[in-house]
């Protein structure tokens, strides 16, 4: 019997509630203000449905108008308690007079339905999902069976027929089953969200304070040693030089390690300026050409014009951790390649190496916490250029073969400014 009445005017009611359901959890998650109004929100998702269940019935007899417009009432009493249930009623029943005339046994069953949802909505809250879900179906069917009972009672004309039997006292149960778990579900994500974050955030700080602790121990461990060899009173000078040269070298490293430490764990909220980017990575190649010599590595640039928003030092750093593996990724010596350019209001930055290449677990993990395919890296370098790029809200993207190279590719969004005069 009941696949012969579920047709598309059905359909196009629990469609409309679906509709009311989901639009009042995706406001509540993406308005944290929205969140005050909790009550007058649900309100609003849940007679627009009511309305148009009304409007658009599944079918009208002489005596009675089947539709689906017992099921926003339900969800909103039991979810927003008795003030917003007696909102609802008053808009049914307005809506109903309106469309269909008034009808005393009409007013009779929906202050009934009111009266026994707003009665359970105090244990409602109370139970967890299976007793939410299971209750509020035991509801919807103690209700259908109580109101038909009163419309036989009041009226001689009323006909309990089976498709009033399916649509008022079979249906609504199963419906509210399916709705009250949905929301269930959506509700149990928002709080669960905030929650996840945190424990994220958590679990970033544990992991890089264990890195941080024992990157720093390894220098700090060497220091102490020179230390105590340093106290030797028959000591050369040419030793003492030696180890002092050490020390200071390891205390670079530590100093280094923190500073990447700093860079990646720095607020974004700072200051921000224009950033033109041809000159700045000029100048960070300018910098680091030196050292490329030492490595036999030629670096080659084709710059153009293009100006961004964001925290200068950051750029810089970004990108001279990136230009610096790349140098570092041709041991045996090759040839770097930085080029910009600038399109659809997008400057685009490739940094282009001959060197050993990635594989696909390094190229899955880069920026990853604490991962890096350096034997003695920290992973805190591609931390601080994954974070620098997503606050300058700009993608990267890297392609990488073994043994043939890597292309790094950098897009930002440009800022219109005009370029000063050199």
């Amino acid at each position: 019997m009941g696949f012969v009445y579920i047709n598309h005017h059905v359909l196009d009611n629990l469609f409309y509630i679906l509709v009311g359901l989901f639009a009042y959890f995706i406001l509540i998650d993406h308005s944290k203000r929205l969140k005050r109004y909790k009550r007058t929100l649900i309100t609003a998702c849940m007679s627009v449905p009511i309305i148009l269940c009304m409007r658009f019935s599944i079918y009208i007899d002489e005596y009675c108008v089947h539709d689906l417009r017992q099921i926003p009432l339900f969800i909103g009493t039991l979810y927003g308690g008795w003030p917003v249930g007696a909102v609802l009623l008053v808009i049914t029943l307005i809506g109903r007079f309106y469309l269909y005339g008034f009808n005393f046994l009409t007013l009779i069953v929906y202050l009934v339905i009111f009266v026994a949802t707003a009665l359970f909505a105090n244990q409602f809250n109370g139970f967890k999902r299976k007793g939410k879900v299971l209750g509020s179906s035991l509801l919807a069917f103690v209700v259908g069976v109580l109101t038909t009972l009163i419309a036989v009672s009041f009226s001689d004309f009323f006909q309990v027929t089976e498709a009033y039997l399916f649509y008022f006292v079979l249906m609504p149960p199963f419906v509210m089953f399916t709705f009250v778990y949905l929301a269930e579900i959506m509700q149990d994500a928002i709080s669960i969200k905030p929650k996840m974050v945190k424990l994220e955030k958590m679990e970033v700080v544990s992991q890089l304070a264990a890195s941080i602790s024992h990157e720093v121990r390894n220098p700090l461990t060497v220091v102490k040693g020179f230390i105590d060899l340093l106290k030797d009173p028959n000591l050369s000078q040419d030793k003492r030089d030696e180890y002092i040269e050490h020390i200071n070298r390891e205390v670079q490293s530590a100093e280094s390690i923190i500073s990447d430490y700093l860079a990646f764990a720095k607020p974004a909220t700072e200051q921000k300026d224009p950033i033109f980017v041809d000159r700045e990575i000029s100048s960070i190649l300018q910098m680091i050409k030196p050292w490329a010599n030492m490595k036999s590595v030629r670096i080659s640039d084709e710059l153009s014009p293009g100006v961004i928003y964001g925290n200068t030092q950051h750029f810089k750093q970004c990108f001279l951790n990136l230009i610096k593996n790349g140098i570092e990724a041709m041991p045996e010596g090759g040839e770097l390649r930085v080029i910009t350019s600038t399109s659809k209001n997008h400057i685009t930055i490739k940094i282009e190496d001959s060197g050993v290449g990635m594989t696909k677990e390094q190229l899955t993990r880069f920026g990853e916490p604490y991962y890096s395919s350096k034997e003695k890296g920290t992973g805190l370098g591609s931390m601080v250029v994954v974070r620098t790029i997503q606050t300058m809200n700009g993608t990267l993207d890297i392609n990488s073969v073994l043994h043939k190279g890597t292309t790094i590719t950098v897009k930002l969004p440009e800022m219109a400014i005009r370029r000063p005069l050199s």
